[in-house]
């Protein structure tokens, strides 16, 4: 593939129907998740106490400072997000596209209560289509698994643990270790969510590849066979000690995995067995 705006014809894609969180969970998410279950009471306290506060902020800055889309308000954005949805087999959240320089999405989340998703425009700026539906599948993964409560949590506790003197310090930075190590864990789940919603690894493969160094004006120039092969060569660095500790060193405070790791790890996904199963066991339900 030459060009990172053309993708490989294929078929149309399977909706998932009673797809579980657990039949894409990649297994790094799930043992991180299960380490931070060990801090009891930390999703009670947040959903009791922070979560409301934290809500209605949230949806007043997105109420008042973004574009909520719908059936009238960017219809083809609204299209695409009810069509992952459905693949997913998951109700559809908020969407809203916010002005930003910055390329990014996110999502927020608290259990009882209706999820959102916000684009940045920038993001936009750089995706075809299909493109854009594997990042809004993306964070759809995240409510699919509710991992946006789980961060959340994380978040406001660290931040708030931070303003306490010696054990504030030291549980912040426990939590921050922890959360750090889950949510790098949890995008490779994620990127899985992506897949299973587009059904074409070269969509996100092409996404990740944007991230790295894309811009509106380089994005219908790159390649992502080339992106690939880096992200093949990439491995390579675990053959020495050296490179291995400079990796682990490298990604150790990042939120997110380098793209380059993300789009290995999908494309071995992609050409795994598990893949494979998981949609043939759907493919009695067409879209």
């Amino acid at each position: 593939m030459a060009d990172g705006s053309e993708h490989s014809t294929s078929p149309a894609p399977l909706r998932l129907l009673g797809l579980r969180a657990n039949q894409f969970r990649h297994p790094l998410d799930l043992a991180a998740t299960q380490a931070l279950d060990r801090w009891p009471g930390l999703d009670l306290l947040v959903r009791n106490l922070v979560g409301p506060i934290a809500e209605e902020v949230m949806y007043l800055e997105n109420i008042a400072a973004s574009l909520l889309v719908g059936p009238h308000q960017l219809p083809h954005l609204h299209h695409l997000l009810q069509e992952a949805a459905q693949r997913l087999d998951l109700e559809a959240p908020q969407l809203y596209v916010r002005q930003h320089p910055v390329p990014n999405a996110y999502t927020f989340a608290m259990r009882g209560r209706r999820p959102f998703v916000v684009i940045h425009s920038a993001l936009l700026d750089l995706l075809t289509p299909l493109e854009t539906q594997a990042v809004i599948a993306h964070e759809l993964g995240h409510l699919k698994c509710e991992h946006s409560l789980y961060l959340t949590l994380a978040n406001v506790l660290v931040l708030a643990a931070g303003q306490v003197p010696e054990w504030g310090r030291w549980f912040a930075q426990g939590l921050q270790e922890r959360l750090l190590e889950w949510s790098r864990c949890a995008e490779f789940t994620c990127d899985r969510a992506a897949l299973l919603a587009v059904q074409d690894p070269t969509v996100v493969a092409s996404v990740l590849m944007k991230l790295a160094g894309g811009s509106p004006n380089l994005a219908p120039l790159l390649n992502v066979e080339a992106f690939l092969a880096q992200a093949r060569a990439y491995d390579a660095i675990d053959q020495s000690q050296l490179g291995a500790a400079l990796k682990r060193a490298r990604t150790a405070t990042l939120t997110h995995p380098v793209p380059v790791l993300r789009a290995r790890e999908i494309d071995r996904w992609a050409h795994s067995r598990e893949y494979r199963d998981l949609l043939h066991h759907f493919s009695k339900n067409p879209l």
